[in-house]
Parts: C-alpha cells; sequence; structure tokens
C-alpha cells in the first residue's frame, strides 16, 4: 500500500476521481492546502466528501515553494511518502518540486512548468519545431498593439498562467484588444490566491476542428489512448460545449493528431505524466494549442473509461508512485460515449429559477434514468447564473454511451434540446 501526498486539488469531478482511484488501488493520502474552506465551500459530487478518505489534512501555505519544500520534508520524515500528486493546474510545478526534493517518482520540474507556462510552451514548441500558430509574447498593451499589427487579425488573446479557458478571447481589433487587455488586469490574482503574471500570449487564430490526444507517458515510452473530438462556442470566448470518444475521425487525421502531440510532449521533455495535448486540425495539417501534464479535465477522463475500461486518473496514481499504468484496453460495450453541457441561456447575469423541459425529464435524476445515458447533472434551483465565458459557468452535463457511428453525440444533443434554463433577474 502506498501513502501519497496530495498538494490541493480542484472542487469538481477530478476532486472525486483521484481520491476514488487512489483507495480502489489499495492506497492512502494526506492531503495538504493553504485553505481548507475552498473545499467545503463547494458541495462535492456524490454522495461523500473527497477529502475524508484522507489519512490527514495538514495546512500549509502550498502558495510558497521556499517554505513548502522543507515542510514537505519534516512531513516525509514523519509520515513517510511515496509519491506526489495533485490534480490541479495552479499546483503540478510544485508538486514536481515536491516530488524532486523528497527523491520521489515523477516529471522533471522543469518540463511541467514549462507545460503549464503557456508563453513557455510555446517558446520551447516553436525552437523544437514542433507545428504551431504564428505567436507573440508580450508585455503591456503598447507591445501587444505592436505585436498584433505584425500577426495580423484575427488574434487569439491568451493569458500565460490561467487555466478552463478563462480570459482567453478572439479579437478582431484594436479595441477589442484593449477590451481583453482590461479584463485581464482587473484579475491580477486567481482563485488559489496566487499572483499572476502580466505577460499575455497572442497567437494566429486557427480554423479547423479540435481534438486532443490523451497520453500516457512512463520510462520514456508514451502510450497513446486515444483522440478526443471536442467541441467550441461561446465567442468571443473559447467555451468547450462537449466532447465525444473516441474522435470520430479517418486514419489519416487520427495518424497526424497523435505524431503531433507525441512531438509536443518529447520536445517539452515531459515523461512520468498523464497528458492532455489539444490540437487544431487546420487545412494545412495539425497544430498545437495547448499541453496539458495531467488528465483531462471536462470529465474526458471519463469517457474514455465507459469506452475503454482504462482508469487515467489510475494511471496518474501509478506514475506518482513510479509504478507502469495498466493501460491494457477492456470491452465495455460502449462504442463511443459523449458529454455536452448546459451553458447559460442568455447575456445577462441572474438565479436559475428552474427548468421547462420535455415530459418525463424534470430532473437530472429522471434525465440519468432514460436509455443510454450514463450521467446527467443539472444545477440546482437558486444557482447564480453569470454570462458563459469559459468552462466554469456550466449549468450541468449530459453523459451518453453509443455506437461508433457518432451515435452518443446524436443523443446527447438531443437530450440538452429538451432543457431549457430558466433564469431570472437577480434581487
Amino acid at each position: 500500500m502506498g501513502h501519497l501526498l496530495m498538494v490541493e486539488s480542484w472542487v469538481g469531478s477530478m476532486s472525486r476521481l483521484l481520491p476514488r482511484a487512489i483507495a480502489e488501488a489499495g492506497h492512502t493520502f494526506t492531503f495538504l492546502t493553504r485553505d481548507l474552506h475552498h473545499y467545503l465551500r463547494s458541495a462535492p459530487e456524490g454522495a461523500e466528501h473527497p477529502l475524508l478518505g484522507a489519512r490527514n489534512v495538514i495546512t500549509a501555505d502550498t502558495n510558497d515553494l521556499p517554505s513548502l519544500l522543507p515542510q514537505a520534508a519534516g512531513l516525509h520524515e514523519v509520515l513517510g511518502f511515496d509519491g506526489v500528486l495533485s490534480s490541479c493546474d495552479y499546483y503540478l510545478p510544485a508538486v514536481a518540486e515536491i516530488a524532486g526534493h523528497l527523491g520521489l517518482p515523477g516529471p522533471t520540474a522543469r518540463s511541467v512548468t514549462a507545460a503549464c507556462r503557456k508563453d513557455e510552451t510555446r517558446r520551447i514548441l516553436g525552437a523544437a519545431g514542433a507545428p504551431g500558430p504564428r505567436f507573440a509574447v508580450c508585455d503591456g498593451f503598447a507591445a501587444a498593439a505592436v505585436a498584433a499589427n505584425e500577426i495580423g487579425y484575427p488574434l487569439v488573446f491568451k493569458p500565460v498562467d490561467l487555466c478552463a479557458g478563462m480570459f482567453v478571447r478572439r479579437v478582431d481589433d484594436e479595441k477589442q484588444l484593449a477590451e481583453a487587455h482590461r479584463a485581464l488586469s482587473a484579475f491580477p490574482v486567481n482563485a488559489r490566491g496566487q499572483l499572476r503574471s502580466s505577460t499575455v500570449l497572442l497567437e494566429e487564430l486557427l480554423d479547423g476542428p479540435e481534438v486532443s490526444v490523451e497520453t500516457v507517458s512512463f520510462d520514456g515510452r508514451t502510450q497513446v489512448v486515444g483522440v478526443t473530438d471536442k467541441s467550441v462556442g461561446g465567442a468571443p470566448g473559447f467555451v468547450e460545449t462537449g466532447h465525444v470518444f473516441p474522435a470520430p475521425l479517418g486514419a489519416d487525421e487520427t495518424a497526424a493528431a497523435v505524431e503531433t502531440a507525441l512531438a509536443a510532449l518529447a520536445g517539452l521533455g515531459l515523461d512520468g505524466v498523464v497528458a492532455h495535448t489539444e490540437i487544431k486540425l487546420t487545412a494545412d495539417g495539425p497544430r498545437v494549442v495547448e499541453v496539458n501534464p495531467r488528465p483531462a479535465g471536462n470529465r474526458i477522463t471519463e469517457l474514455v473509461r465507459h469506452v475503454t475500461g482504462i482508469d487515467l486518473a489510475g494511471a496518474c496514481v501509478d506514475l506518482a508512485l513510479g509504478r507502469e499504468p495498466d493501460l491494457a484496453s477492456r470491452p465495455t460495450g460502449v462504442g463511443s460515449a459523449a458529454i455536452g453541457f448546459l451553458l447559460p441561456p442568455g447575456p445577462d447575469d441572474g438565479v436559475l429559477e428552474g427548468y421547462d423541459t420535455a415530459a418525463g425529464l424534470d430532473t437530472a435524476e429522471e434525465l440519468a434514468a432514460l436509455p443510454g445515458v450514463l450521467e446527467a447533472r443539472l444545477a440546482a434551483p437558486g444557482a447564480r447564473v453569470r454570462p458563459v465565458a469559459d468552462n466554469n459557468g456550466y449549468l450541468g452535463h449530459i453523459m451518453a454511451a453509443g455506437n461508433e457511428n457518432g451515435s452518443a453525440r446524436e443523443r446527447v444533443a438531443e437530450l440538452l434540446g429538451a432543457v431549457r434554463p430558466r433564469v431570472v433577474a437577480a434581487r
């Protein structure tokens, strides 16, 4: 039995998937956080709070790496850890630093930090020759305005150190560029109390469908688990509206996407990680969007499990312990799986009053009981609703199974179309 040090987490699906994977494998974990209330303010998904499974819950300043390293070493002397992990992007570099400091398994801190910083990813992949958009790394609006004119509008405006699509915007002219800069400048500290970088990334707007390549790297070898099709909406933002696994691509397109993802992982030097590499399939070939050195979010990991039987959260646990994960595909009876997200219906803030639904579809429980539905969740009436801007504002989702011909996506679209959120103005 292994004992893992878990440094922070999310409060969504991965907050329960990772503890579940640890428990199912017979391991245990100590949870380290700077703010326990962050996890208690939001009701967890499922019947039991994931942190109830922790052997210990310890408070430390996880944002202060110089003080965190000796604290982790002191805890290691007393408690004895076999690995370190996290499901939160903002702490992946710290986890790699801690693992290296304690002599425990894990990727290099340098490779993880480069993957988590979008500007460093672009610089390294550009130098390595991995295909990507034309880009510029800018500090300040004046530099961005000059770079934008050199690359040419339309552009994608990106913070270099946020996730979930936060503040990522399409900009078509200098006025929109200035608006994007002002909005980001008003968000100097992220949700975990970390001071943000003022640097922004401008990228050529790529045209074409988007996919992600799910991989597991161990001991210098990378296994491709599959390719996911991604739907994106919410203009001028880039909001993930749904996913299908496996992506309904031809053999040549799949091979090209996989080759591009593997080149990106090699360029960054990533090993000992579950990775989620986003790719645009343009008319000129695949282009790297982002490389994420952790399991895919937005329940893609669950789509993969339903189709292949492979547990990517479990693979993440194995890698943290220095063990080769079991990535053998198993018959599940599911040819494909899809998820669709319920977005707020309008551009204004408000309060969710309820749902207008088709007969027999009045609750998430009734939706989940329908044929082919794997999971359904709806926000409860009374929830605050804000305009859709990133992947943090969903009102719910539906996940369904299907065969290889895309029927899962069609089933999800049919059911989501029957659920209409009713939002009223906030009092």
